[in-house]
């Protein structure tokens, strides 16, 4: 949290040398301190409201709870909160800054479509992004890249609409300082999406040392595919077990081009890792 402040605060201490206004480095230290307090102490609370889940009990769903109280205690971490989504779609995801704040929720559909080894997989998953403290991680990607957008964009509309954008700025300088603009919000995107993907690829292996069963896992990849696409913000994307905005239906290897720019890695090449096919 702090070297992300840090950063935030950096961008805007150049931009604010660039173009000779204070207000930028301003704006870039009370959005680092706001984004950073929100994505910490919130962001489970967040997401879990926004999708409309309730929280269960044993009595609920006496199956589910045994799986995730039993999975729990294979990966030594306290027992998450339970949530379900009533939803057509196939998917899952698992949210909290702390093992005590920590939450799964999986959707309605999934309870009605996987067998038990399935679901057992689907949960280790999740437990396995909790236990590698995987949502932190990709909240604070994202709180990163949200940041770095807005500063670019306030940068960009206050020197065009200043009255004293006709002021001598070095032509090189000024240009270059645009390119970066520009291009930083798209470089920080690149990277929390490669973050993402390799946590994916960690909670994969990490979740099939839990169950011992890899084709639980991967059977279960392969139905969610099927029908992941839920109606949540796409800017939490990253914490879902599969792509939620997209089927996942290819067969043949994703081209590298299309790879960096998806939240989670193709299906097909997860399944080949968690059966050892690599």
């Amino acid at each position: 949290m702090f070297l992300i402040f840090v950063f935030i605060v950096l961008i805007g201490f150049i931009l604010s040398f660039v173009f000779n206004s204070r207000a930028i480095l301003y704006l870039a230290i009370i959005f680092g301190l706001f984004m950073n307090f929100i994505s910490y102490f919130w962001s489970d609370k967040l997401v879990i409201a926004m999708v409309g889940a309730q929280k269960i009990e044993k009595k609920d769903f006496p199956e589910l709870w045994n799986i995730v109280e039993n999975l729990s205690l294979t990966a030594g971490i306290p027992m998450p909160k339970i949530y379900i989504w009533k939803t057509n779609a196939l998917n899952a995801f698992a949210t909290g800054r702390n093992y005590k704040n920590s939450a799964i929720v999986v959707t309605s559909a999934i309870l009605n479509v996987l067998n038990k080894q399935e679901l057992e997989g689907v949960i280790a998953h999740e437990i396995s992004h909790i236990k590698n403290r995987d949502i932190l991680v990709g909240t604070v990607a994202a709180v990163l890249v949200s940041v770095i957008s807005l500063i670019g964009d306030f940068t960009l509309r206050s020197f065009w609409f200043s009255s004293d954008r006709d002021r001598n700025i070095n032509p090189i300088v000024f240009i270059l300082a645009i390119i970066g603009l520009i291009l930083s919000p798209i470089f920080a995107q690149l990277i929390q999406l490669a973050i993402s993907r390799q946590r994916e690829f960690l909670a994969d292996s990490s979740g099939v040392l839990l169950t011992r069963y890899p084709e639980g896992l991967a059977n279960a990849l392969l139905k969610i595919s099927q029908n992941p696409t839920v109606s949540a913000p796409q800017s939490f994307s990253h914490l879902f077990i599969a792509n939620p905005f997209k089927a996942d239906q290819r067969t043949k290897k994703t081209p590298w081009y299309i790879k960096i720019w998806l939240t989670h890695p193709p299906i097909e090449e997860r399944i080949k890792r968690i059966l050892g096919r690599v």
